[in-house]
């Protein structure tokens, strides 16, 4: 199949997002599609660029800086990211090609646009890989509140809804948000996240050469913003300071990364180590030297996630130790499947409790890491999701 996969962040860039769509276009490569992943670029001097990649094309459209810019901006230029990136595909080698599918991942919100012009050049069904369900997980923070702002972000999000043909949820209980949606005729079904094969590359963080050498460490590696309600964790660190087995790492970046980093540091917590964000290659290398993947969504939450993180952890053998909304899909995965330990009470003294049992199971359980990855290759690997996404694709596209 000539497939378009379209996206607003792709390596070099770091974030799961963009693991997240390396992987999947590796897959479609692999199993023989023609794939065109569609990525905006504001660094671009000419209005795109077409360069190869295991066995796919990475097409670059100029469009507006949508990263590191203050909320303003960034939502005046997400609304034009997609008639930017519409207008300089239409000056490429792509402007007359007939798709067999568009397929296309969400965050961000605002790609419908671009989506519907491509079908239209092709008759051609599309998937939406929905992520997260913006704009409610912001009125769950309280990032935003009932009225024009939210109803125009809602309506956007509505937009895209529309434009699909099938919808891909990444977790059971999200399939529940569509049920009161009005003109929706999208085919829905749970989409799981995936990973591809894990990199060899070492990893520049090599724990036995730091203070924490010798200990049990639980590590955090990705996002650090308002949706992860990272203050139980820094509140788990300073209850557990005096375990002298016990070590904690933090990777990443995020809103929040500062922030928490500066309260460990104000705080004088030894058992912790904090590093920037680093190659999602290395990623394997430093997982391989720890014990138990952390996992924070704020208690807040009224729909369902399973982050890239968690399945990461599961990849390396990582039992999970999770902070999560209460009725969140992935407590269910974790307890059926005996793989780590949840709290879902926001309550510091049941999360040290867990703590302490995930610790103890590693000790007393020698088959809980290949639990963890008996599970991740039965439901999270790329080579199933390119499988369910051209199932639904030919589906839709023989109807």
């Amino acid at each position: 199949m000539r497939i378009a996969l379209i996206g607003d962040t792709f390596p070099p860039l770091r974030t799961s997002g963009a693991v997240q769509l390396r992987d999947l276009a590796r897959e479609f490569g692999r199993q023989g599609h023609a794939l065109t992943v569609m990525i905006p670029s504001a660094d671009l001097v000419t209005p795109y660029s077409l360069e190869k990649s295991d066995g796919f094309e990475v097409l670059r459209l100029g469009s507006p800086r949508t990263k590191d810019v203050g909320y303003i901006r960034r939502t005046a230029s997400e609304f034009l990211m997609p008639l930017a990136m519409k207008r300089n595909l239409d000056l490429g080698p792509h402007r007359n090609t007939r798709w067999d599918g568009v397929v296309w991942y969400s965050p961000s919100i605002f790609l419908a646009p671009l989506v519907n012009h491509l079908k239209q050049g092709g008759d051609c069904p599309s998937y939406l890989i929905l992520r997260d369900i913006f704009p409610q997980w912001a009125l769950d923070m309280g990032l935003l509140k009932r009225g024009p702002v939210y109803s125009i972000f809602e309506a956007i999000a509505n937009r895209q809804y529309r434009a699909a043909d099938i919808i891909g949820v990444q977790s059971p209980g999200n399939l529940a948000f569509f049920e009161s949606a009005q003109g929706l005729h999208a085919e829905l079904e749970v989409l799981h996240n995936w990973l591809g094969a894990p990199s060899s590359n070492r990893c520049r963080i090599r724990i036995s050469e730091t203070s924490l050498a010798g200990r049990k460490i639980l590590v955090y590696a990705g996002n650090m913003g308002v949706a992860q309600g990272m203050d139980i964790l820094v509140e788990l660190v300073d209850r557990l300071r005096q375990r002298e087995d016990i070590g904690f790492i933090f990777v990443g970046r995020g809103g929040d990364a500062l922030r928490i980093r500066n309260e460990i540091e104000s705080r004088k917590l030894g058992n912790t180590l904090f590093f920037d964000e680093i190659d999602p290659d290395e990623i394997p290398d430093l997982y391989a030297q720890c014990h138990v993947g952390l996992v924070a969504l704020d208690h807040r939450h009224t729909s369902h996630n399973v982050p890239g993180k968690f399945i990461s952890y599961l990849q390396a053998g990582l039992p999970v130790l999770a902070t999560l909304n209460r009725g969140n899909d992935l407590a269910t995965m974790i307890g059926r499947n005996r793989i780590g330990r949840v709290s879902a009470a926001n309550d510091i003294d049941h999360l040290v409790s867990m703590t302490t049992e995930i610790l103890a199971e590693l000790q007393s359980d020698p088959e809980l890491r290949s639990r963890c990855r008996t599970l991740f290759s039965s439901a999270f690997s790329a080579t199933a999701a390119v499988s369910q996404i051209c199932d639904a694709l030919r589906r839709n596209r023989n109807r």
